[in-house]
């Protein structure tokens, strides 16, 4: 397997992908997919955030949005939905297929641009910050404080720690972070490339606790992130991201086989610039 061919898709086989088709469409009828679900839960929300997934952005930044705080109270609380449950793809380093790393001392950490125990390496790339919030269905999506969220992604070549020739002795890009009482984790980062035949995106793992985290233990949810075009056109300009230009335009949220069906609840809000750093935000509920 070279390091920009990834096969998130079949990585769990027919087993996994039918339990994850059966918890996701659990109680809702067969006539209703999760793009249309979304739909009734989102309403105009969900055509803001596809028009943004789409458009190029010809400006040195990605602007942000502000709503009305009765408007955001009314939305946040229609969209009280699980976060989809996805693949953890094949690089996931949970012990499920190779590397464990969450067993590894070190692993509890913010900055995850750097490999830690003996590994030495230093991701390159433009800064990104990721900011999570947790919350928990059970009530009604109150902050989930004391969560634990477990994050991994790709390097600015396509190559994922642990397992892609070049960087098999190293471990950056993977950190585990507890969710404080507003049930926020953040995490520093680099900016991932765009490999071929996926739209770039973040992993990542929900865990009630970090204790749960750090054992593996029984975790919530898994998912993805999905990353903005927008903000990937200002990244993939500057130096090192040339190959994923031509991997961004070969692919697209609606054909990417993760976010194909849906992408609403997974596509980041996005800030900041192209050189000098971006941040990404997302609402997690489990």
């Amino acid at each position: 397997m070279t390091a920009d061919t990834h096969d998130d898709e079949h990585d769990r086989g027919l087993g996994y992908d039918l339990s994850t088709l059966t918890s996701r469409f659990a109680g809702v009828p067969a006539a209703i997919n999760r793009r249309q679900l979304m739909g009734l839960f989102a309403g105009a929300g969900v055509l803001a955030v596809a028009g943004c997934g789409s458009s190029r952005d010809t400006t040195s930044s990605v602007p942000t949005t502000t709503a009305s705080a009765s408007a955001t109270a009314s939305t946040a609380a229609a969209d009280c939905v699980a976060i989809p449950e996805e693949t953890g793809g094949p690089y996931p380093a949970v012990g499920s297929n190779g590397p464990n790393v969450l067993a590894e001392s070190g692993i509890v950490r913010s900055d995850i641009r750097s490999s830690f125990g003996a590994s030495t390496a230093v991701a390159q790339g433009v800064p990104l910050t990721v900011k999570l919030t947790v919350q928990e269905l059970a009530r009604g999506c109150a902050a989930f404080a004391g969560a634990a969220i477990y994050l991994w992604h790709c390097d600015r070549e396509g190559r994922y720690s642990l397992y892609s020739p070049g960087v098999t002795d190293q471990n950056y890009l993977r950190g585990v972070q507890a969710a404080d009482k507003n049930g926020r984790v953040s995490f520093t980062s680099i900016f991932p490339a765009a490999y071929s035949g996926r739209w770039p995106h973040i992993h990542f793992e929900v865990y009630p606790s970090l204790a749960k985290a750090t054992s593996a233990g029984s975790r919530l949810r898994t998912s993805q992130l999905a990353l903005p075009k927008a903000a990937c056109d200002l990244v993939y300009a500057t130096a090192g991201y040339e190959q994923s230009v031509q991997n961004l335009a070969q692919t697209s949220l609606e054909r990417d086989m993760v976010f194909s069906d849906g992408y609403a609840q997974q596509l980041a809000t996005m800030s900041g610039s192209g050189k000098k750093g971006m941040t990404a935000e997302l609402v997690v509920r489990v």
